[in-house]
């Protein structure tokens, strides 16, 4: 079993079981990507050695409009897409197994956590994991220390309010506030 292998299985939603071959691949990049991160968190690092690092974690270009403050943390990176004039600020943890697709024009927070994977339930098969991808359209806002649970689409202009736990898609021109976050305002230009 390659990362190729892998990346269908996840992208294409199979439960990926605690035991498999697909669960050793998986361990194994999540090493790369500690050592990636790990480099591009130790000290200071110019943008554009940070954008060249993300281009390592995630095996694609990152356009040189996009930002990152690091730390920045992911403990997988290959299944992340970026677009063009993305901010990512300073502490923002991605568990990408599931897809992370952001798209242009994006501002994202401090200590925002994007993850993609779940347990089984069932305590007899809790290594298996269930990935669902979290896709983020253009111009959307993600404020301070949100958390953003797989599966989730958030809708193009939407802004999510700090500190809020997303569940569910938002939809697009819509503010979400709370836990778990609702909708409580249309936005219009």
């Amino acid at each position: 079993m390659k990362l190729d292998d892998l990346l269908e299985a996840l992208n294409s939603g199979h439960t990926i079981t605690g035991d498999s071959p697909l669960h050793e691949v998986m361990h194994h990049v999540s090493q790369d990507a500690l050592r990636i991160t790990g480099e591009l968190n130790s000290g200071y690092q110019e943008p554009a050695r940070v954008r060249e690092l993300l281009g390592q974690l995630t095996g694609k270009p990152v356009d040189e409009s996009v930002t990152v403050f690091p730390p920045f943390y992911s403990d997988f990176g290959k299944n992340i897409t970026l677009g063009k004039r993305i901010f990512i600020n300073s502490g923002c943890k991605f568990q990408d197994q599931g897809g992370v697709r952001i798209g242009d024009d994006c501002l994202i927070g401090h200590n925002a956590v994007l993850a993609t994977l779940n347990h089984d339930l069932a305590p007899s098969r809790r290594t298996d994991m269930h990935p669902a991808p979290i896709v983020i359209g253009r111009n959307v806002w993600i404020g301070s220390n949100v958390t953003v649970l797989p599966g989730v689409t958030i809708g193009d202009n939407a802004v999510v309010a700090a500190a809020s736990v997303v569940t569910k898609d938002v939809p697009e021109n819509s503010v979400v506030v709370g836990a778990p976050a609702r909708v409580v305002r249309t936005l219009t230009d």
